[in-house]
């Protein structure tokens, strides 16, 4: 973990602190034979400063509520979801010790720490949230890869390695590779060779890095004797490592320029990822499917891996082509999982889709087309958009084609007993930050194809969901490929994953400024699933409400602002003609419409829970509901109540940022944010409404 400054005390310091600042606690412990003793005079006092609190201080009210839950929960014994495993909740047990001076050994300070802010807001209640200038100028802090000086540093970077991948070309020994330099011509014609290719996606994937003695190389040789070893060490694990030149010119090898942490740690593994890889469990638990069970969320699922599904009314369809391969491995990688296990790699060759994926994909369409409740398919990997165009083409064909059979069949089906219709195609896809080079002529005439035909049938919802980590990946190549897209009359939707270098102020509202304005509109913010493989890259979940209600509150649309923005989005128009005229007119710096949610194992995305417990290590143990605004397969109610441990502590999160150079007293209000609510979404991802009246029966179910 890296270096702490502000939350080093030791645990002898910590408890003057606690002396000098609430002496009352010690009072009670005092008074106390044992914990519970303390608890019952603990939880007195806390009733007790609630009947003198101003009815207007919900500082001082939602800490003493909180306070009061880990008082009922202390020595509950809870099964924590995400493992498995029981877990028993000690965090006033804890507090009583550490008062008594006993057993000192047993909790680190991080647990004091948080204890320490949730009685500093109970009794001494202040938060100072950011003024919206004050947000503004955090979003300042941010460039996008359109700034002129980022472009500037970037064409450097591609000239140097361009200079190594002549060298690279110059040493290859396969002589089946398209890219090579004929007998006796100058280092001029080569770099101009080198040059034309570089605007090809097939030429990046060829010349991918696959090691990290070359990637130090093509990174000017910057990377430190600590990282090349910790990489290495991956290497030698068999761990998947695969970075195009294209996305490695994003990065800024130099000490000057722009802060590049947040892409960099996408290739750029932690110490935490590579000793777990090999035994890294799959944290969406309904991704593991046995051969005639049902998933954890109940549903039954055709033989192999290539259909994920949580919900009643979309599932996931991971092709047998090479749409299980990436442009890159993102470090975070919700399916690292499925690397390990070989299901997604990056073997192209092995890849290409067989004679038996025809027969296959008809089987897998017939899932969709014989199932009462799906209306919606995403189509992803590893990355739709890795798949070649002639395999693409012949998916979408499958689904037009099962979508008209559907609709057909429905004619003879009375009222009430009627299938859902398909009336959404998603292709999940980031080589538009990745690799837009693959985003061609070709690849922009079959998804119009589609769109033209699939229409004609009643889909209405065309997405390209893509993720998009920061504004400096919005390239002047990645604006090209947005808006090929959008003038194809696809919309894209963005979701992010909130590591910690995302988490800094400023940075997500500068996303999605950034994105709007080229007319991409925001799905999610997700929290980063949370095993041990991502600690380094974990925000809690208090940041990212801290974010929502801070940060994100400035792109808070009216009901009336809401109805426009579905209208135009809804449009024949292309959105970047669109989303910012809009922003413009309403004095918006973007559109809020994203959701901040954890993608919980089973059960779905949510941001609903209360913090009812804190590990002797620190760490936030929340207390789940699913979210009540959309349909959950009927699993959840037999789940009862659901419990996640929290990566990381909050002190060892803002420790992390502080080396990252930020000013943690910028996110003093973080300790204030224990509990949740989902939002609501956005309206364009709501489901059209049916003409017809649908069946309440569920197939493929099987509780």
């Amino acid at each position: 973990m890296s270096r702490r400054k502000s939350f080093d005390l030791c645990i002898t310091d910590l408890r003057n602190k606690y002396k000098q600042d609430f002496p009352v606690l010690f009072e009670l412990a005092d008074v106390s034979a044992d914990e519970s003793t303390f608890k019952e005079k603990l939880n007195s006092y806390v009733f007790e400063q609630m009947k003198v609190l101003d009815e207007k201080d919900k500082i001082s009210h939602a800490a003493a509520i909180r306070i009061l839950l880990l008082i009922k929960n202390d020595n509950k014994v809870v099964d924590e979801l995400s493992t498995g495993q029981p877990l028993v909740i000690e965090t006033i047990t804890f507090l009583w010790r550490f008062l008594k001076g006993e057993s000192e050994e047993l909790a680190l300070v991080d647990l004091y720490w948080d204890l320490y802010y949730q009685f500093k807001l109970l009794l001494f209640p202040a938060i100072t949230l950011p003024t919206i200038n004050i947000v503004k100028k955090y979003m300042h802090r941010w460039p996008d890869g359109l700034d002129p000086e980022v472009v500037r540093i970037r064409i450097a970077n591609k000239n140097r390695i361009i200079t190594k991948l002549i060298t690279k070309i110059e040493n290859r020994t396969r002589t089946a590779s398209k890219y090579f330099f004929e007998e006796g011509i100058s280092y001029d014609e080569k770099r101009l060779k080198v040059e034309d290719w570089w605007t090809t996606a097939r030429f990046h994937l060829s010349m991918a890095v696959k090691s990290p003695a070359e990637l130090n190389t093509f990174l000017d040789n910057s990377l430190s004797g600590e990282t090349l070893e910790l990489l290495t060490k991956a290497k030698k694990k068999e761990m998947p490592f695969f970075v195009t030149p294209y996305y490695l010119s994003l990065l800024n090898p130099g000490k000057d320029g722009y802060d590049d942490l947040t892409i960099r740690s996408y290739v750029l593994y932690s110490k935490e990822l590579v000793d777990t890889y090999g035994e890294i469990r799959a944290w969406e638990k309904e991704d593991i499917v046995m051969p005639g069970e049902p998933n954890a969320a109940g549903w039954l699922l055709p033989e192999g891996n290539n259909i994920h599904r949580r919900y009643p009314e979309v599932a996931i369809l991971i092709p047998d082509s090479m749409g299980r391969a990436c442009g890159g491995l993102c470090a975070s990688c919700q399916r690292m999982y499925d690397f390990q296990s070989e299901r997604l790699n990056f073997n192209f060759e092995a890849l290409k889709p067989k004679e038996t994926w025809d027969k296959k994909l008809r089987r897998l369409m017939h899932y969709f087309e014989e199932d009462t409740q799906l209306r919606d398919i995403l189509i992803t990997g590893g990355d739709a958009f890795m798949s070649q165009n002639a395999t693409l083409r012949k998916i979408l064909e499958a689904v037009y084609q099962m979508a008209k059979r559907k609709r057909k069949a429905n004619l003879l089906r009375p009222e009430g007993e009627k299938y859902a219709e398909i009336q959404r195609v998603r292709l999940g896809s980031r080589l538009l930050a990745y690799l837009p080079q693959r985003i061609t002529p070709e690849l922009i005439a079959i998804l119009r194809e589609f769109r033209e035909k699939a229409s004609r049938i009643g889909i209405s919802q065309f997405y390209i969901q893509t993720h998009f980590q920061s504004p400096l990946e919005v390239t002047p190549e990645a604006k090209r490929a947005i808006e090929a897209i959008l003038a194809a009359g696809w919309t894209i939707t963005n979701q992010l994953v909130y590591t910690v270098a995302a988490s800094r102020r400023g940075h997500t509202a500068r996303l999605r400024q950034v994105l709007n304005r080229l007319g991409v509109v925001c799905y999610y913010t997700f929290s980063v699933k949370g095993f041990n493989e991502n600690y380094a890259v974990f925000a809690p979940n208090s940041r990212s409400l801290q974010e929502e209600q801070e940060e994100k509150v400035l792109g808070n649309l009216t009901d009336e602002q809401k109805k426009e923005l579905d209208a135009l989005i809804r449009s024949e128009h292309p959105t970047n003609q669109l989303l910012f005229p809009f922003l413009k007119k309403n004095k918006l710096p973007f559109a809020g419409t994203d959701r901040n949610v954890l993608n919980l194992p089973a059960i779905g995305k949510s941001m609903t829970f209360r913090s009812v417990g804190i590990t002797a290590d620190g760490k936030r143990i929340l207390k789940f509901d699913h979210d009540g605004s959309r349909r959950h397969s009927p699993i959840i109610d037999q789940m009862g109540e659901v419990y996640i441990v929290e990566n990381k502590s909050i002190a060892a999160y803002l420790s992390q940022l502080e080396t990252m150079g930020e000013k943690i007293e910028e996110y003093d209000s973080i300790w204030h944010y224990g509990e949740g609510v989902t939002e609501a979404r956005f309206s364009i991802y709501h489901y059209p409404e049916y003409s017809f009246e649908l069946t309440e029966k569920m197939t493929n179910l099987q509780l």
